[in-house]
């Protein structure tokens, strides 16, 4: 039944959803001074209803209005002196809870959103601080000075200005239409590659190849039998590198060689090592090159192709050999002869290549043979 249909009862128990709408004053009053025009006695009450209004009402105050909330008046010098902080939270009878890293730094960094943020990395309270640097290697200004420059030069490829890259062909290969069943079917996926990746990445200013990090790693066999010959490593690559050892447990046994058999049982101590970076690092490339390698004798230099294909070279030292490291040496009567074991040191460069890597170790006066740069 339609609500015309509807009977007389019916219609009055049907109530609006909403109170009807009041119109607005400034409605009410364009609607009173039109209606002025009409009669002489609505014109008048009219007028005297718009005079009764305040100049300064909202009702008039429009989008183009110099009222703002600047203009108001700021608090009382009495709420200003009566302010303190300080005496509030001494009235407090509970202290608020304070920070559990008010003295220290978070352990973990959970995300930039998180409340607790560590400080960063200069400030001494870090936990990733690192003091220094106390001095600066010669080498490290040779670096920077000389060599650095001469690299990104030596490693130049010239690209002429206005050279356009080869247009690309589409990724998705269609159908030849051999076959009538080609019609309507979607486009092959892609087969090999557009064109040649590049033999080696361009060096720029940004990128020039860099000394990283130095890691020496000794390999010490009587661990197991005797933790005096894993003390004594400790100690050795302490001096070498002027940082506490880190001891590597073996997580299975093993057995190698053929004619002396080395053993291993597993979850026993087998090696320790020590990476160094920084200020330390070029005291130990500079001592290494300029000290250490020219004592050794009847060594022609590092091979022609060493590298392990990222940038990255070892150099292994006999215990005899570390025996004439000056930090050693000066102290050699504090390690038993039989128990300095021998290291590898292992440089790692920010090189892409291992050409690259061995043209900044030659540049910084490590000896390859002929044809280490190729």
């Amino acid at each position: 039944m339609s609500a015309r249909a509807l009977p007389l009862r019916s219609r009055n128990l049907v109530k609006p959803p909403f109170p009807p709408i009041q119109p607005r004053v400034k409605q009410n009053v364009r609607g009173l001074a039109s209606a002025s025009s009409n009669t002489t006695s609505t014109k008048e009450s009219d007028s005297s209803r718009i005079q009764s209004l305040p100049e300064t009402s909202d009702v008039f105050n429009g989008p183009d209005s110099t009222a703002s909330s600047l203009s108001s008046p700021g608090p009382s010098q009495e709420q200003i002196d009566s302010y303190d902080p300080i005496a509030r939270a001494r009235a407090r009878k509970v202290p608020l809870p304070s920070s559990r890293y008010k003295f220290r730094p978070p352990r973990y960094y959970r995300g930039p959103l998180h409340p607790h943020q560590p400080p960063p990395k200069t400030d001494p309270a870090a936990r990733n601080f690192i003091p220094g640097p106390f001095s600066l290697p010669r080498l490290v200004q040779t670096y920077h000075n000389v060599l650095a420059a001469d690299l990104m030069t030596l490693f130049y490829q010239h690209t002429p200005p206005g050279t356009q890259k080869p247009p690309r062909a589409p990724r998705l290969r269609e159908w030849d239409d051999s076959s009538p069943y080609h019609k309507n079917r979607p486009l092959r996926a892609p087969r090999g590659r557009p064109q040649l990746p590049l033999l080696r990445k361009e060096v720029n200013f940004r990128n020039i190849p860099n000394l990283s990090k130095i890691t020496v790693h000794a390999l010490v066999r009587d661990a197991p039998s005797s933790s005096a010959h894993l003390h004594a490593a400790g100690m050795v690559i302490q001096a070498l590198t002027a940082q506490r050892a880190t001891v590597h447990i073996a997580k299975r046994s093993f057995t190698v060689g053929q004619r002396t058999t080395f053993t291993q049982k597993a979850n026993k101590a087998i090696s320790v090592s020590a990476s160094i970076q920084g200020e330390q690092m070029w005291h130990f490339m500079s001592t290494l090159v300029s000290v250490m390698l020219p004592r050794v004798k009847d060594w022609r230099g590092m091979k022609a192709r060493a590298g392990d294909r990222s940038g990255n070279l070892q150099i292994g030292l006999t215990p005899e050999t570390v025996g004439l490291w000056p930090e050693v040496a000066v102290n050699y009567d504090n390690y038993p002869a039989h128990m300095i074991p021998g290291v590898d040191i292992v440089l790692h460069t920010s090189a892409a290549e291992d050409r690259d890597a061995r043209v900044l170790l030659t540049a910084l006066g490590l000896p390859f043979e002929s044809g280490g740069t190729r």
